[in-house]
């Protein structure tokens, strides 16, 4: 097999990876314009959850479960302790962009206090590879895709086709509107964060069980291809995440085997720059260009 296909095939479940991740994270964007930067530290203390899980012989699918459910409460717990009291007392965007990134900080230090400078691994059976045309997938990469798949179908039944999608729509198009026509707000907006923290466990699982060790600070470093995805579909929009994470994940791994692996991340970088010189509001920007530069 040919370094470029196989470096497709990577890309493909780095995609799906990121966008699990990308559209949890929008999500939240467009329900609270909050750009919750710890997003990527509480990806990793999902990790850790999978990884106390395995390490019980439960298996890869609880470990999801587990990772998803942690996500989901504490992500809701944040937004309500932490992020809430910030937006009540009006804070701007760029004043919650500090508090998320001090609240990045204590995540990464309170999971480097507990496990240490230390690398570990879920404790789950050998991979098995699987040729499928061009490409050679592993069960876990098969699992991967499939569970994005799945989490992207999910998101687009929610969103176009429940009650509960509409509302969150019009919360995130105008939530002072969506308040006049009788929309309850705030608990759309707790649903929000529940749900964008279920696709932050998982996607935290997903993510090291894709590798061969992780650390307290995997999720972390993911977190810049997750901003980069989110720009360039237009942050706040879950299509336009979906979008770019299939253009992200695929040109850094293209990129990676062409050029170095090195360059992995520049590339996401080189490819975030140009989106926001040329089309700063991303792909798809229903949500972006209508969103004020304050936290409310």
């Amino acid at each position: 097999m040919s370094v470029f296909w196989a470096s497709l095939g990577f890309g493909v479940v780095t995609a799906s990876i990121l966008a699990i991740a990308a559209v949890g994270f929008t999500l939240q964007f467009g329900a609270t314009n909050i750009f919750n930067l710890a997003y990527g530290d509480v990806m990793s203390a999902a990790a850790f959850v999978g990884y106390l899980v395995t390490q019980a012989h439960l298996g890869l699918w609880a470990a999801l479960l587990a990772g998803g459910a942690f996500g989901s409460v504490f992500s809701a717990l944040l937004n309500r302790l932490v992020y809430a009291p910030f937006i009540r007392r009006g804070t701007r965007l760029f004043g919650m962009i500090i508090v998320s990134i001090a609240v990045s900080l204590m995540l990464a230090n309170t999971m480097q206090a507990i496990w240490g400078a230390n690398f570990y691994s879920l404790a789950i059976p050998p991979a098995r590879p699987f040729r499928i045309g061009p490409f050679i997938f592993t069960t876990i990469q098969l699992v991967i895709i499939a569970i994005a798949i799945a989490a992207m179908a999910g998101v687009h039944l929610l969103l176009r086709h429940t009650r509960l999608g509409r509302a969150m729509r019009a919360t995130a198009n105008d939530a002072t509107l969506a308040r006049n026509c009788g929309i309850r707000t705030d608990l759309v907006v707790d649903v929000v964060w529940l749900l964008s923290g279920f696709l932050c466990g998982i996607g935290g699982v997903v993510l090291v069980a894709n590798v061969t060790s992780f650390d307290y600070g995997t999720g972390g470093n993911f977190i810049i291809l997750i901003l980069t995805a989110a720009v360039l579909g237009g942050v706040g929009q879950p299509y336009g995440a979906m979008l770019g994470a299939l253009v992200i994940g695929v040109a850094s791994e293209v990129s990676a085997a062409i050029i170095t692996p090195a360059y992995k991340e520049l590339i996401a970088f080189v490819i975030l720059v140009v989106v926001l010189l040329i089309r700063p509001q991303g792909i798809l920007s229903e949500i972006a260009a209508q969103k004020e530069v304050v936290a409310a």
